[in-house]
């Protein structure tokens, strides 16, 4: 897909972890091709305490194919650790065997052929089966959600959410924290978390713009286990610059490091033995909260959508990453004993949906949800003749078929889409329906902008991307990706200081080189500002595609990476 000249193949920086998980046993079977679904679900390590936790499902309800990235650069302390490490790299630091279970579930290697044999991961009736299953075993288990729920669907984009709201209210989840909640506006989420919300909404870091007080629960306490457990919430912390600030006006978000660590010590002296960080930061901000926040013992880390078989242990916390759009549950056990963590274990349930079966009372409530929009969703609109994806620092192919429609329908030169990593799959030779186009496109401010730009202004906001995901400090980090070009090329050095990272900027139609001086007509979609005006991308989508019949990608090379 990019071209890659001068990459660098780090090795993976080990770190010494507490405790134990299922993954072993889980990775032999996987490759005797063997699994079941009581070898998936597993049973629990020892311990008093049980969290599950999902995260970033983004609306989805039904199973998917979704491919994880090639993509997924690590600057400063985390170069050549995990989350950083993908295809063969990760393989081989979890000892995973190519063409496995494992290999198809958390890389991208050999993803269409792969998929035609293994199938589509997540569902929400899938992941109840699983939740019911670990309550079975621990009734008192503790149900985490880390946020972006509630966006990333038809139906949930012409419910505002609702049947989100209701399907995890059924899950039975005991409290989350938020990021695209808040893409429904203020009211929105204000009228869902007073009226129909069961799950605490927890956001410690989230306060009144006019008088700089906290506006949600900061955190919630569980007795469990004879154990008192703390779940304090971090919602996304950057929220008025990656998203539309005009949405909530009223809040003002942050890190607050300050602010976190006063939660903790508030906890600790109402008695919590136990201090648990459900987290939107995103995987590095995390760790690096691990290191300079004392006193949390796990965080359930979300927002980049990685999925890590086992913990990470920094100084006395444990990160637990869970993946993305249903495909995997985290169940995390803790050994609570004299006030405090002795053990932890961790077991990354997988999602297969041809072997997990379906909970009949949330599959029948997820047919519900869904069925005044069944008509509309299953539209054929074309036919892919290639595997299309979104999921990486750079283009994947579904971002090209968004910024070729961009181009074409809105006649521009450039194209400029946002590097989002919500979207499933679609395999090749598969019918693209209307509903893949939504999985790819729906949210609340999706007009597709057509406007003129200088190629000094466009360097401009290349390098402020560039330095909001390859800022070697994580906490100057928003994790997301670079933003998706189309129509344009450019070099880009990730280790560059801010402002001379990207380079080579070249306009594809004529080979020539942009002028910093000149005009260029471009198409984007989904700007932050208020008031832009434009076709919603979805109906600029579905009218490319319609006009293409056949949607074949080929690989974008456009992008010349340097990062090592």
């Amino acid at each position: 897909m990019i071209a890659r000249r001068h990459f660098l193949q780090a090795a993976l920086a080990t770190t010494a972890l507490y405790g134990a998980s299922g993954f072993g046993n889980w990775a032999k079977l996987a490759a005797q091709q063997t699994l079941t679904q009581e070898d998936l679900i597993g049973t629990g390590g020892a311990g008093n305490v049980t969290l599950v936790h999902i995260t970033d499902i983004h609306a989805q309800t039904q199973p998917i194919y979704f491919r994880e990235p090639e993509f997924n650069l690590g600057v400063g302390s985390a170069l050549g650790q995990v989350p950083h490490l993908t295809g063969a790299d990760f393989r081989a630091a979890y000892g995973i065997s190519q063409g496995s279970h494992l290999d198809y579930a958390l890389t991208y290697s050999d993803f269409a052929a792969l998929a035609q044999g293994y199938g589509r991961m997540g569902g929400l009736d899938r992941i109840a089966t699983v939740v019911n299953a670990i309550r079975a075993e621990r009734p008192d288990a503790i149900v985490l959600d880390g946020g972006d729920t509630w966006q990333g669907s038809l139906p949930a984009l012409r419910t505002n959410g609702q049947d989100m709201v209701d399907l995890f209210n059924a899950l039975g989840v005991d409290a989350m924290t938020s990021h695209w909640e808040f893409t429904l506006g203020s009211d929105r989420v204000h009228e869902i978390v007073e009226n129909t919300l069961q799950p605490a909404f927890l956001g410690a870091n989230i306060f009144d713009a006019e008088w700089d007080e906290p506006v949600f629960d900061d955190y919630k306490l569980f007795e469990r286990g004879g154990t008192m457990v703390a779940v304090i919430g971090q919602a996304f912390p950057y929220m008025p610059i990656a998203n539309p600030g005009w949405m909530f006006p009223e809040y003002s978000f942050g890190l607050r490091r300050e602010r976190i660590a006063e939660v903790v010590e508030e906890v600790r002296g109402l008695g919590a033995e136990v201090v648990v960080l459900l987290s939107h930061n995103g995987f590095d901000t995390d760790r690096q909260f691990a290191r300079d926040i004392p006193g949390i013992d796990v965080i359930l880390t979300g927002h980049t959508h990685d999925a890590l078989p086992d913990a990470v242990q920094v100084g006395n916390t444990f990160l637990i990453a869970s993946g993305s759009h249903g495909k995997f549950v985290s169940r995390v056990d803790l050994d609570v004993r004299d006030g405090a963590l002795q053990g932890l274990t961790h077991r990354l349930i997988p999602i297969f949906s041809d072997v997990i079966a379906p909970d009949p009372d949330m599959a029948a409530l997820i047919a519900q949800t869904r069925a005044p929009f069944e008509a509309e969703m299953g539209e054929v609109i074309g036919t892919a003749g290639s595997l299309l994806y979104r999921r990486g620092n750079f283009n994947g192919t579904w971002d090209d078929v968004i910024c070729n429609a961009l181009i074409s329908q809105r006649d521009a030169q450039i194209a400029l889409s946002p590097g989002f990593r919500w979207g499933p799959s679609v395999l090749p030779g598969q019918e693209i329906k209307r509903e893949d186009i939504y999985n790819a496109t729906a949210m609340s401010y999706a007009q597709a902008y057509r406007t003129e730009m200088t190629g000094e202004f466009l360097k401009v906001v290349m390098e402020d991307v560039a330095d909001n995901i390859f800022n070697p400090d994580p906490y100057y980090q928003q994790g997301g990706d670079m933003v998706r070009v189309g129509g344009m090329g450019y070099r880009i050095d990730v280790n560059a200081p801010a402002g001379s990272r990207i380079s080579e900027m070249t306009l594809l139609e004529t080979g020539e080189r942009i002028d910093p001086a000149a005009s260029y007509v471009v198409a984007g979609w989904a700007s932050v500002n208020e008031g832009t005006e434009g076709p919603a991308i979805w109906d600029v989508v579905e009218d490319h595609i319609r006009a293409q019949g056949t949607v074949t990608v080929n690989p974008n090379t456009s992008v010349d990476v340097v990062a090592g």
